[in-house]
């Protein structure tokens, strides 16, 4: 049986047109209009998609964030019998990154035991893998052993300074993985930044449309929508602009980044990238550096309070920052805390206990922690040598001279005595003014004070600290390098040359104990005519050598350098460094040019037996193996025999123990065996060294205006506070009297005529001479002839310079009785001159040239 089908023509009739589109002519429209503004948006997305496809591929073809060269300080080195805590050694481990646990760090383990303390360094360490015990009882180092030997001492593991920064961006970062971020830090920025960071495709739609409903009920902004892969996308790809486009622009990347790398790797990314904050003129990028930086540890040994705080300030790290503004920061911290609480990352136990934690943040003192100065000057040295390209990505390890107790306390020295220099300046500038019946004081505009440290090892040459203003972040200028006018402070290059007569076979022998004249003055140099004055017109007459430069007489110095020879002073100052010297009577107030690290190298031809060291900021370079790529080490230079050498070091303690020197560092505390010189020109200077450390301090205007402080007013207190506190710490309280080299001999001369001291003449002091040129007369003997040839070489009265006590209270200033000697002048500038007691050391506020 047939069936038949009928199948109905196309053309009859039907609510559908052709290809089942509709017959009303709108609809039809409207879904052709639909069609092709689909296509359209289609292909845009597409178009978009394949090109931040491209750019994100580009972005991430190499590490995200570049690998970052290491600066490490100086190994503090512990020695046998030292008093130390073995919490002190343990402290001092963590922060160089140490564990307390095997295999938790590669740097190295340490355990604490019963009386000391058991350290292993791990294979990345600094040192080869020895183990060492360290016995410590009753809060000192008993013995110190290494695999079955005793050690004299023992070196613990360099601490890091700081990332070696990006010198384009200005920005420091250490950058850290997933696995080295710990969880309260995790479970803290996803509780108050996007709680469902693990659930969501890269946007949050549902908190997006909460905040914008918030915003519009409210009229204002108040909630962020943005997810942690969006505020990423928006950071690496896009501008801050806030547009419509530029939102879909970065939900769009925000989806394509969850597409192509693991949630971990992202929260990674956004840990490193993430703003939280400035210090100094450096942008602080990442939860490494900011743990750093915040609270001066690691990342991985952060605290919930610590983590809550750093996970509060993302939102807005300048008006959040805990330094300048703790109240709010401490308010956010606490909210983010309850947001811990509600999405269960702690109990509310654990939330209440950390509210009531204060903010504990690391000291804000860049200099003290990033010696940021010193970091440039590392930088600045290593380019020289090597591209920073490759000391970064091949996360090259710097060893450097730096020692951070030191830079610690040369910062806190700065910063002291700094302020007491403006508290001057203010005054000198504070005028009472008459407004027609009314008087007013008013404090008169002028520049700000700036100043710089130098601390050298004086045996080795190694920079131990430097301070180069008074604010990196306001200025980088490093004034440690800059050239300034050395004024007073280059005046013992001008009494050795004369002490070199002992040895260099001059037909007149000059000694400390030699005279000059010390009055106005007209010296001829050329056709020029060069008249120096002292300070307030005031002359002592004939003085020796040594009382002149303890009390910085500029006249009398210009006559020794006349003497000497200018081109003899200006060849010594040349030898030890200081190189823009010219042979002019100029030279010898210290007129020529030469900055702070200069004059703290050209000081050690004094402190180091004669011989000069060039400053030295880096011991090594390795690779991040631990391999050795470069070694530094000073160049040495013979400037001085080291009897000389200790024979201006004699007369330099003088200044501070009896001149110029005495109110701002003996009256200020610091009591141990030290040398120095004042210094002014337009600036205040104070250049002086101990048995261990050697220190240059210098204060002054950007604007080359004078101070119109003296150095023993200005840069004198600050060398002193930074020697109370660097003879604290264990490694330097060691400061010894000066070491005698064999040559010289100490003589016991009578104050009232500079002669040998008898039993008659009870008060003396004792002065140190090359031996062959020490005064031959005794203070009861009548000069003849022995006297006579004892003055030709150097003999003679002076207004002695006695040892402070109360029964020097005369006047500085004060012009002393003089007893002319039967001979008169010897040698052109030397007198006899049989004076009365000496004044007692000065009122500093009268010597502000010196």
């Amino acid at each position: 049986m047939a069936i038949k089908i009928k199948i109905p023509k196309s053309g009859g009739k039907s609510s559908k047109g052709i290809r089942g589109l509709p017959r009303d002519p709108v609809i039809r429209a409207a879904l052709i209009v639909f069609l092709v503004v689909a296509i359209g948006v289609g292909g845009f997305l597409c178009y978009f998609y394949i090109k931040y496809d491209r750019i994100i591929e580009q972005r991430f073809r190499t590490p995200v964030f570049s690998n970052s060269a290491k600066i490490y300080a100086l190994p503090r080195t512990v020695h046998d019998g030292e008093k130390v805590d073995v919490k002190e050694i343990a402290a001092s481990l963590r922060r160089a990154g140490y564990s307390e646990k095997d295999g938790q760090s590669q740097l190295g383990t340490f355990h604490l035991i019963k009386d000391g303390i058991e350290i292993t360094p791990g294979p990345e360490s600094y040192h080869s893998p020895e183990e060492a015990h360290i016995s410590i009882h009753g809060g000192q180092i008993e013995h110190i052993t290494s695999k079955g030997n005793e050690l004299a001492a023992y070196e613990l593991e360099p601490q890091l300074v700081t990332a070696l920064f990006d010198a384009e961006q200005r920005s420091k970062r250490q950058v850290v993985k997933y696995t080295d971020i710990p969880k309260v830090m995790v479970d803290a920025v996803l509780a108050i930044e996007d709680r469902r960071f693990f659930e969501h495709s890269g946007v949050n739609f549902i908190r997006m449309a909460e905040a914008g409903w918030i915003d519009l009920t409210r009229q204002r902004h108040e909630q962020g929508g943005s997810t942690i892969t969006m505020q990423l996308s928006r950071g690496f790809f896009l501008t801050p602009e806030k547009t419509i486009r530029r939102k879909l622009t970065e939900m769009l990347i925000a989806e394509e980044l969850e597409q192509k790398f693991s949630k971990q790797q992202i929260f990674e990314f956004y840990g490193n990238w993430v703003n939280l904050g400035q210090r100094g003129s450096f942008a602080i990028s990442g939860f490494g550096e900011a743990s750093r930086t915040y609270f001066n540890k690691d990342l991985k040994d952060i605290s919930l309070p610590e983590a809550a705080l750093l996970a509060g300030i993302i939102q807005g790290p300048s008006r959040l920052s805990p330094y300048r503004h703790p109240e709010r920061a401490l308010e956010r911290r606490n909210l983010v805390l309850d947001s811990m609480v509600e999405t269960h990352a702690i109990t509310r136990e654990q939330a209440e206990k950390a509210k009531a934690s204060p903010l504990k943040l690391a000291p804000p003192n860049v200099e003290a922690a990033d010696a940021p100065y010193f970091v440039d000057m590392v930088r600045d040295t290593l380019i020289n040598k090597f591209s920073e390209h490759d000391l970064n990505d091949q996360s090259y390890r710097i060893y450097t001279t730096l020692d951070p107790d030191l830079q610690k306390a040369a910062a806190q020295a700065v910063e002291t005595g700094i302020k007491l220099v403006d508290d001057q300046v203010t005054k000198m500038r504070t005028k009472k003014i008459k407004t027609g019946k009314k008087v007013e004081t008013k404090i008169l505009p002028g520049p700000q004070a700036q100043v710089a440290m130098v601390v050298l090892d004086p045996h080795t040459g190694a920079v131990l600290a430097l301070v180069g203003g008074r604010d990196y972040g306001w200025s980088q200028l490093n004034h440690a390098i800059s050239k300034r006018p050395t004024g007073s402070i280059f005046k013992p290059f001008v009494y050795a040359a004369a002490m070199n007569t002992a040895l260099d076979g001059s037909a007149t022998v000059i000694t400390p104990a030699s005279v000059v004249t010390d009055a106005p003055t007209s010296f001829a140099y050329g056709d020029q005519i060069y008249e120096p004055r002292n300070y307030k017109e005031e002359y002592k007459g004939d003085v020796t050598l040594r009382y002149a430069l303890a009390m910085s007489l500029n006249n009398a110095t210009v006559k020794v350098a006349e003497e000497v020879g200018y081109d003899k002073v200006a060849d010594l100052a040349k030898s030890a460094g200081i190189t823009s010297v010219k042979a002019t009577p100029a030279m010898a107030l210290g007129s020529y040019d030469a900055p702070p690290i200069d004059m703290a190298a050209a000081y050690t031809s004094f402190s180091n037996g004669g011989m000069r060291l060039s400053p030295i900021l880096v011991n090594s370079v390795r690779n991040a193996q631990g391999d050795v790529i470069a070694n530094y080490k000073t160049d040495q230079r013979q400037v001085l025999d080291p009897r000389i050498a200790y024979v201006m070091t004699k007369m330099m303690e003088g200044v501070i123990n009896n001149g110029l020197g005495y109110t701002a560092v003996r009256l200020r505390g610091f009591t141990l065996p030290a040398a120095g010189k004042t210094g002014s020109s337009h600036d205040g200077w104070f250049a002086g060294y101990t048995s261990n450390l050697l220190c240059v301090v210098w204060v002054g205007y950007d604007d080359y205006s004078d101070l119109r402080l003296s150095g023993a007013m200005t840069a004198a207190p600050i060398w002193t506070e930074f020697m109370k506190k660097a003879s604290a710490l264990p490694q330097y309280s060691d400061m010894k009297a000066f070491s005698q080299p064999t040559g010289v001999v100490d003589v016991q001369l009578d104050k009232a005529t500079n002669r040998l001291a008898t039993p008659t003449c009870p008060d003396d002091y004792v002065a140190a001479f090359v031996a062959g040129t020490e005064p031959r007369d005794t203070c009861d003997q009548p000069a003849g002839v022995a006297g006579f040839f004892n003055r030709v070489f150097g003999g003679g009265g002076d207004k002695a310079l006695p040892p402070p006590d109360s029964a020097n209270a005369q006047d500085p200033n004060a012009d002393p009785q003089k007893k002319k000697g039967f001979f008169g002048k010897i040698a052109g500038i030397f007198k006899d001159d049989k004076s009365t007691p000496p004044p007692k050391p000065p009122d500093t506020t009268q010597t502000s040239p010196h």
